[in-house]
């Protein structure tokens, strides 16, 4: 994160932060890369301000009215804490399975529906029809945080939510637990026999190159992009055609359309000349969880855990 999947080839475009099962494209693009570099006045204290995407963030007061219109910043509120801090969620924010679901949109915000939920912050993903404006015209505290472009920046703005919302022991200790978690899969994985992948977006089919957020996942654990080679590289999400993908012939192909488009092993393999690649005789096809694919908050921890057991697989073989 779809598109119709390119929801996440918009997602990671730019709505991948609204990214969700069954949603459609969008062309808004994030702002600036959040800095998200926190000043309480003391860890957990209030006042505080935040650097975000639309700029320093302050906030006189613990939020306890937090509306979250991005299913990236919903999954991150929990992760540190702020759980109980969150009054709704946006329609496609559907992890935790206990956060306050509406049918609140991030693709198209509708200021006054926002509003009246009483938020004393806000948290999206992208600024769709200048509702960071509208919002502040009315005095509601919002913290941009778009598309991460890489690991440093997803690890920023779970800090940025953190000190936000008076959790920064919390936020730090997520931070923490990914990068150590990360780091040890990504060390233990083999690099010598420099395997090749493709990572599928949707069916049409869209992909990521190694400059994207996804990319620089997989490039931890020493892969090839099969992408990084495509004519037309279209910012980094390309449209791949089936005879270039079996051309290629990837040693490993995940899939991030498991949920929103049914892919699996067996209906690739029905595709024009692919039955016979290598990933798909070698049984190398992993099917990810189009969420977890399409998003950068905590669990993209379990991301990289998918991708390194499947290398570790593939090079022992």
């Amino acid at each position: 994160m779809r598109p119709v999947r390119t929801a996440f080839a918009g997602a990671l475009l730019g709505v991948l932060a609204l990214a969700g099962c069954g949603q459609s494209s969008t062309t808004a693009q994030p702002g600036a890369p959040a800095s998200a570099s926190a000043t309480p006045s003391a860890a957990g204290a209030f006042p505080v301000t935040v650097e975000a995407a639309n700029g320093p963030v302050t906030l006189a007061e613990r939020p306890e009215r937090i509306v979250s219109l991005s299913p990236t910043a919903t999954e991150t509120l929990f992760a540190v804490g702020a759980g109980a801090q969150v009054v709704a969620v946006d329609d496609q924010s559907n992890f935790p399975a206990e956060a306050p679901k509406t049918d609140l949109s991030g693709f198209k915000p509708n200021a006054e529906a926002v509003i009246a939920q009483k938020p004393d912050l806000v948290v999206l993903a992208n600024d769709v029809e200048g509702i960071v404006a509208k919002l502040a015209k009315v005095g509601v505290p919002v913290l941009l945080e778009p598309a991460a472009t890489k690991l440093d920046e997803a690890y920023d703005q779970i800090a940025d939510l953190g000190a936000a919302t008076g959790n920064t022991a919390k936020a730090e200790e997520v931070v923490a637990g990914m990068k150590k978690k990360i780091d040890e899969i990504a060390a233990a994985a083999p690099k010598d026999k420099k395997l090749t992948y493709y990572h599928e977006l949707d069916t049409t089919p869209y992909s990521v190159t190694s400059t994207t957020f996804l990319g620089q996942v997989y490039a931890l654990f020493g892969l090839t992009n099969i992408a990084d080679k495509a004519p037309d590289l279209a910012g980094g999400y390309p449209k791949l055609s089936s005879e270039f993908v079996a051309q290629a012939d990837p040693d490993l192909i995940f899939l991030a359309d498991t949920k929103c488009c049914g892919q699996s092993k067996d209906t690739i393999a029905k595709r024009p000349g692919w039955s016979k690649l290598s990933a798909v005789e070698n049984d190398r096809v992993i099917a990810l969880d189009d969420d977890v694919a399409s998003r950068w908050g905590p669990r993209v921890a379990d991301l990289a855990q998918q991708v390194g057991e499947a290398v570790q697989k593939a090079a022992s073989e």
